[in-house]
């Protein structure tokens, strides 16, 4: 294990993506193995020291920025056991790096589909946030792929997780420890929003499998030592596209359309299109990475990524439903980009990718914070949350862009501030995106997680009774709270369950 002392060797570690200001640490602590994490956390439980857990810091909502206490980095965790191609499962440490462990399981003729926007965030990171990302819209979030779990507690004790072991009855759970100690659990009963994605809270339901507490438990019941991933094999084939739009109304029905008959392939009731991701970008979006990809027609107002599966029996059906679909609804597809090739569609993918990239260049530009929502909601309210964006930030006369994840109704609207006067009206036009997400029946936070930066959403989306079970839910497993103070629960609620 690697210990420091000497603040000056780890400011870094101080911060994560958020830029969130303010951290501090005693000592950072990078240990190597299961049993040094172990250590830490009894250590610090017995002296009742607050503990942040860390790993590539890639997160937007602050929740790997420390106040105080013992930091522990896992990044020296970063095994990978070979690939079971018969099972189609791997075990890896906690701090392996996404895009590395997508390549060795490419390379074994299979596929791990979560694809958050960072790739180079670490697969600890992605179970305790429960990421996602484009190609969620088919394959769901990390969530879905999550076998098996190790995890230490507080105290230093070990559960050892398996999905389908232990669900839960009547709202309870009983979880038995590696050291022998039997664990009750009161799993929340708050309904859980009517959308694809979504990471606000604890896992609730009426069979909660135990494993799922932890999944996006954002470091705060428990430290994920070791992971077991499910893989899908390879698909053959992709059939990708950018298409462009001179009206939006075009889009969205196309939108629309593709969703619906997604959906009934999946179903089995038809054969035909299946998107795997269906991406959004505003006229703003395209503006801003105009002179990256100046082959985008002046025309477009809007532009719609989207991908599919294809084998060499229905390669061609594909492309002509697609086709047909397109120009039904009035794409420019002389314009638009379209290919079959494993290298054209990644030139594709790092279109998607740019734009965030030069959101993040004007923002340090402008010396400010960009101010992002992450909010979903339900199907039928996503044509009036978009007419909602549109209207709130084409008025508010800050710069801005609308882009992402149309086929889950998740939009990513960042505000770009030029100054901080800007900044603040800014906060308070994203305080009311929430209050209309919420009232259509939404998600304060679809992919991005709570953290700290948004606590109090949290609070408003599920109110005093269900901020008091999330409490309560902790204290089971962290008795003294030294976990992730901070993150997704507010201290009020805190101290309330300490009693």
């Amino acid at each position: 294990m690697l210990t420091k002392t000497d603040r000056e060797d780890f400011l870094s570690y101080l911060t994560d993506a958020s830029n969130m200001a303010g951290g501090s640490a005693d000592v950072l602590l990078m240990p190597e193995s299961t049993a040094e994490v172990s250590k830490i956390l009894r250590e610090a439980n017995e002296a009742g020291v607050p503990v942040t857990i860390g790993g590539a810091r890639t997160g937007t909502v602050g929740g790997a920025v420390p106040f105080g206490g013992r930091l522990v980095s896992m990044e020296l965790m970063a095994s990978m056991g070979p690939i079971d191609t018969d099972a189609r499962k791997a075990v890896v440490g906690p701090a392996v790096v996404l895009s590395d462990f997508q390549k060795a399981a490419e390379a074994a003729g299979l596929f791990y589909p979560p694809d958050p926007t960072e790739w180079s965030c670490q697969l600890g990171g992605t179970v305790a946030t429960n990421a996602s990302g484009a190609r969620s819209f088919k394959y769901g979030a990390t969530r879905e792929f999550v076998r098996r779990l190790e995890v230490v507690l507080a105290d230093g004790d070990v559960l050892d997780l398996e999905r389908g072991r232990c669900l839960s009855e009547d709202g309870h759970l009983e979880i038995t420890t590696r050291g022998g100690r039997i664990i009750g659990v009161k799993t929340p009963t708050y309904p859980r929003p009517s959308v694809r994605k979504n990471v606000a809270g604890y896992m609730s339901g009426d069979a909660v499998d135990a494993i799922d507490l932890f999944i996006g438990s954002e470091g705060t019941l428990g430290v994920v030592t070791e992971i077991e991933l499910a893989l899908i094999p390879k698909p053959a084939a992709f059939f990708s596209g950018i298409t462009f739009f001179d009206n939006e109304t075009a889009l969205l029905r196309t939108v629309e359309e593709a969703r619906r008959r997604s959906f009934e392939s999946r179903s089995g009731s038809v054969q035909g299109i299946d998107a795997t991701l269906l991406e959004y970008f505003d006229q703003n979006s395209l503006d801003f990475i105009k002179e990256k990809f100046p082959q985008i027609p002046d025309t477009a107002t809007c532009a719609l990524f989207f991908e599919q599966e294809t084998t060499d029996e229905n390669e061609d059906l594909l492309l002509s439903e697609w086709s047909t679909l397109l120009e039904e609804n009035g794409a420019d597809l002389s314009h638009s980009w379209f290919t079959t090739t494993e290298a054209d569609r990644e030139k594709m993918r790092s279109f998607r990718h740019a734009l965030p990239v030069a959101v993040n260049e004007r923002v340090v530009r402008n010396r400010q914070k960009k101010i992002g929502t992450d909010m979903a909601v339900p199907d039928e309210a996503f044509p009036a949350f978009l007419k909602f964006y549109r209207d709130l930030l084409g008025a508010s006369g800050i710069e801005y862009v609308i882009f992402g994840h149309i086929g889950d109704c998740h939009l990513h609207a960042n505000f770009l501030p030029k100054n901080e006067q800007e900044a603040a009206r800014s906060r308070e036009l994203y305080g009311r995106c929430i209050a209309q997400a919420i009232m259509l029946g939404g998600t304060v936070s679809a992919e991005h997680g709570i953290g700290k930066h948004k606590s109090k959403y949290l609070y408003v989306q599920y109110g005093e009774r269900y901020l008091n079970e999330m409490a309560e839910l902790k204290r089971t497993f962290d008795p003294k709270f030294i976990l992730g103070r901070g993150n997704m629960i507010g201290d009020r609620f805190i101290q309330s369950a300490r009693g």
